[in-house]
């Protein structure tokens, strides 16, 4: 597991705390009304983290037999307490540990931009799907289409205009382009039946906030502590912050791409 994907100690806490919110809620609500429609017997969520999407589900689907997995131990042991109506485990989406066709819905929320084979897992998603699944998943677009992130990246040139990390440029916002998404789409074996662009609001109690959920709670931390301080680079990606989007509570646009597939 690299850097790029890797959440330790107190990251998920504040991942889900701060972030939560901000960024994965609104799209969690949105993608479980969706698996809802499809009305699945049995769904596997890849790439997990903390449950946000997963409680959703759980919610939406409450006789439908749930399991959530992800690469990261302590996220799925985080996760597992917060998220109690899903069966946990630690997984690859690369390599599943789990039958052919034992699915009906196969869903990630922001998680296959960490993938390093894409093609791959996409391919073991069709693999654990049943002949009528289907394989939802959402990614972000570019970052200057959310106004959170793009008030981090903004922030990080400021306070580290020399060595700027990109991190949330390069992995969570790296992989926007639809036609490279149907491309390695096809490459695993689905068919796309749809690309839609979404924009939907995010709030949190203030920016600092959202400057902690990344600072703390994201691989942007390792970034921070190879350039100084963790906690006074984070404190200034928060001024930073707090000048761009204002004082007490906050909301963003967040841009992404919600992704229908199938077995041809």
């Amino acid at each position: 597991m690299t850097a790029d994907a890797s959440w330790l100690e107190n990251m998920p806490e504040f991942y889900d705390r701060c972030l939560g919110p901000a960024l994965f809620a609104p799209y969690a609500s949105h993608l479980a009304g969706i698996a809802e429609a499809h009305a699945p017997e049995s769904v596997l969520e890849v790439a997990a983290g903390t449950g946000v999407l997963t409680a959703e589900l759980v919610r939406a689907l409450p006789t439908a037999r749930i399991t959530a997995t992800d690469l990261n131990a302590a996220m799925v042991a985080w996760a597992a307490h917060r998220v109690a109506g899903a069966s946990w485990l630690v997984a690859d989406a690369g390599c599943l540990a789990f039958p052919d066709g034992c699915f009906d819905l196969v869903v990630c929320q922001f998680g296959v931009m960490f993938f390093p084979d894409k093609p791959t897992a996409f391919a073991e998603a069709a693999r654990v799907l049943r002949p009528d699944g289907r394989f939802l998943f959402t990614v972000w677009d570019s970052v200057d289409t959310s106004q959170f992130p793009a008030a981090l990246v903004a922030a990080l040139a400021e306070v580290i205009p020399a060595d700027s990390p990109d991190f949330v440029v390069r992995i969570p916002h790296g992989y926007s382009d639809p036609g490279r998404i149907r491309r390695d789409v096809a490459a695993g074996g689905l068919t796309v039946e749809s690309i839609e662009r979404l924009v939907l609001r995010g709030s949190a109690p203030s920016a600092r906030v959202v400057a902690e959920g990344f600072g703390y709670g994201t691989p942007l931390r390792f970034a921070l502590q190879q350039r100084g301080d963790l906690v006074t680079l984070t404190d200034a990606l928060a001024e930073q912050m707090t000048r761009q989007l204002g004082p007490g509570p906050v909301q963003s646009d967040l841009a992404g791409y919600l992704v229908s597939a199938r077995l041809p």
